[in-house]
């Protein structure tokens, strides 16, 4: 019965499953084997936080060594004196069992005390009482078990000396060789057995479906760049486009499979900056309320019938959620989607975007300033400005929007330039003829907005025979580098950053350091989404005395621009004070960034904190300590208040 309970939950998962919109996630097997080897087997996400961590390892790594042990109770039901075949005489494996059945219990009580005395607020929204009946079942199995091998040991059934079982041989000494103890030795096998077929009845129908499938997802998770989305194809007949998720049949595979290995550990929503900044959004409450969808198989529309809309505009796409995720669930491509059926289908977004998307389709840019306007800062420069019929450059450098029209931004386009100049590298720009990337249109989920850009910046670049790009804005990075390819534009793309600190490691350039501190913010796209961290920290290092934040690296926390929030209101507490805040309290004096979008609304953060601290990018801290014996002190700290 338990076993046919079990079959026809899983047989409906299944279907959902098969029912759900393909999507391609073939290849890269070293990758996908590295993935389960070290999520999946060495829970490395998970002791990230070294308690909780240990406290679910030791349960899974359990539940991995006691695997057989379902096996030898079976045979021991029928016959007390049976076990299976060499395995259950095996001195090393009856000390494993014994080792790790012990280690379950201490998990158990650790996930218990995190739970009932902690009680972290990532736990929130989590269905709490089917997490405790788990628990109760796990340790009521491990509990029978070594009782069960306890009574085997006083009754001399055991097929191993009691000393390779040092638990078991323990508890032994609470049973004589009598009557009473045969009986629960009948007692606890058929509790333990009874128990897993509980178990195993109720596995698929709780929160611990994760048990079956987070392996799944895992290997079916993302191998290429973090920063990248499925493209929508629009080429196929209009019945078969799909246009972002409207309803549960409208989910991907992945994102299907996504729902069902949540374990609602909260890690993501711990993650979250929109969530700790009081937004609406959780990671973890959108991923489950869209799983009640698929397990429901409801076509009701799933904003908001299963994820309120504000969630899906709180969203900056940093991808904070992803990186902390244990099981590989893609929340930002799930949001995306949302976001994409919401623009596309129902015409739906936040008012304060559409001034940005028609400057965009307008001006082609999101400031909506004239093309005319791209250059004027590199003419006093004597910058190229590479017309139809050139001969292309080594490098294009693409300056991007923000560093074109923000007058902040502009000032790292500038020091980018003379480095390039200074360092003697053959660059030009594009001027009037760079468009926007399509970053903001695409992150709101106006798709064919930015396939539009894309073919568009596509061509020009092909066309002028354009094989070296650097960029100093990590959303224009990402797109060129990740997306462009889906669009014929394959390039070699280089941050500014990691272009910079090669030429001062080759001598090219020769900075001289003084001993101001500066803490540098890690920018999502450029951290998280891409893996580049340690060239803007060369370039740090060479011209001050580095200090670390707290939350940094693949673990940064976002300035709040991602998702085209450079251009949207913001609810509740405002996300760049609180990295200024972070900023300020390691003591620097200066906050180095490497993202244009990072430079405006961190300095946006600081004077709204009233903080001690000026924002500059990595470029320009660079230029001002090139040994051309024209640049003094270290320039003078903004005025404010210590925060």
């Amino acid at each position: 019965m338990s076993g046919g309970l079990f079959a026809r939950r899983v047989q409906i998962l299944v279907g959902r499953l098969r029912a759900a919109q393909p999507v391609s996630r073939s290849g890269h097997l070293p990758r996908r084997v590295k993935n389960e080897a070290t999520i999946v087997l060495g829970q490395s996400k998970l002791l990230r936080r070294l308690g909780p961590g240990l406290a679910h390892a030791f349960i899974f790594w359990g539940f991995l060594v006691l695997l057989p042990t379902i096996a030898v109770a079976m045979i021991g039901v029928v016959d007390k004196r049976a076990t299976v075949p060499w395995l259950g005489h095996q001195r090393w494996y009856a000390l494993l069992v014994d080792v790790f059945a012990a280690l379950v219990l201490v998990g158990v009580l650790g996930a218990l005390w995190i739970r009932k005395v902690k009680r972290p607020r990532r736990f929130e929204g989590s269905h709490l009482g089917e997490a405790d009946l788990i628990l109760a079942l796990i340790g009521t199995i491990v509990i029978t078990l070594l009782l069960w091998h306890a009574t085997r040991i006083a009754l001399g059934l055991n097929e191993w000396p009691p000393s390779w079982s040092p638990v078991s041989d323990a508890l032994s000494k609470l049973f004589g060789r009598n009557q009473a103890t045969r009986v629960l030795e009948r007692v606890f096998v058929w509790a333990h057995v009874l128990t897993i077929l509980t178990f195993l009845a109720y596995l698929p129908r709780s929160k611990h479906l994760h048990i079956l499938v987070a392996a799944v997802n895992v290997w079916f998770g993302r191998t290429g760049p973090a920063g990248r989305l499925e493209p929508v194809d629009f080429e196929r007949d209009d019945a078969d486009i799909r246009f972002g998720s409207g309803s549960a049949s409208d989910l991907t595979f992945k994102e299907v499979l996504d729902t069902f290995a949540c374990t609602e550990c909260g890690r993501c929503q711990d993650a979250c900056p929109a969530f700790a900044t009081g937004k609406v959004l959780s990671p973890k409450l959108v991923i489950m309320g869209l799983r009640d969808q698929v397990l429901a198989a409801s076509e009701a529309p799933l904003v908001p019938q299963a994820v309120p809309e504000d969630s899906v505009w709180d969203c900056v796409t940093c991808g904070a959620c992803v990186e902390a995720c244990p099981v590989s669930i893609e929340h930002v491509d799930q949001i995306l989607d949302l976001r994409r059926h919401l623009v596309m289908v129902d015409s739906s977004f936040p008012a304060e975007a559409e001034p940005m998307l028609r400057d965009v389709e307008r001006a082609s840019n999101p400031w909506g300033k004239a093309q005319s306007e791209r250059a004027e800062w590199a003419s006093e420069l004597g910058v190229r400005v590479l017309e139809p019929g050139d001969p292309a450059p080594e490098y294009l450098y693409w300056v991007g929007c923000a560093s074109s029209f923000d007058g902040r931004a502009r000032e790292t386009a500038e020091s980018t330039a003379r480095l390039l100049q200074s360092a003697g590298i053959d660059f030009a720009i594009l001027g009037p003829r760079e468009s926007c990337t399509g970053d903001p249109a695409r992150r709101i989920g106006n798709e064919y907005l930015f396939q539009a850009f894309a073919e568009q910046n596509v061509g020009v670049l092909n066309e002028a025979g354009i094989t070296k790009i650097v960029a100093n804005c990590p959303h224009c990075f990402n797109t060129l580098a990740n997306e462009y390819p889906d669009f014929g534009g394959r390039y070699e793309v280089i941050h500014h950053s990691e272009l910079l600190a090669r030429l001062v490691r080759d001598g090219n350039l020769a900075p001289l350091a003084d001993g101001h501190s500066i803490t540098y913010h890690d920018s999502c796209y450029l951290a998280r989404h891409n893996d580049v961290l340690e060239g803007p920290r060369e370039l740090v290092a060479a011209v001050g005395e580095p200090v670390e934040m707290a939350r940094r690296g693949k673990s940064t926390f976002c300035c709040g621009a991602g998702g085209a929030h450079m251009w949207m209101e913001e609810r509740g507490n405002s996300i760049n004070v609180e990295r200024v805040r972070e900023a300020a309290q390691t003591g620097a004096d200066t906050l180095a960034v490497a993202c244009p979008f990072c430079t405006v609304m961190l300095d946006d953060g600081v004077q709204t904190a009233g903080a001690n601290l000026r924002v500059v990018d990595v470029a320009t801290l660079l230029a001002e300590r090139i040994d051309d014996g024209a640049q003094g002190q270290p320039p003078a700290r903004q005025s404010g208040t210590d925060i």
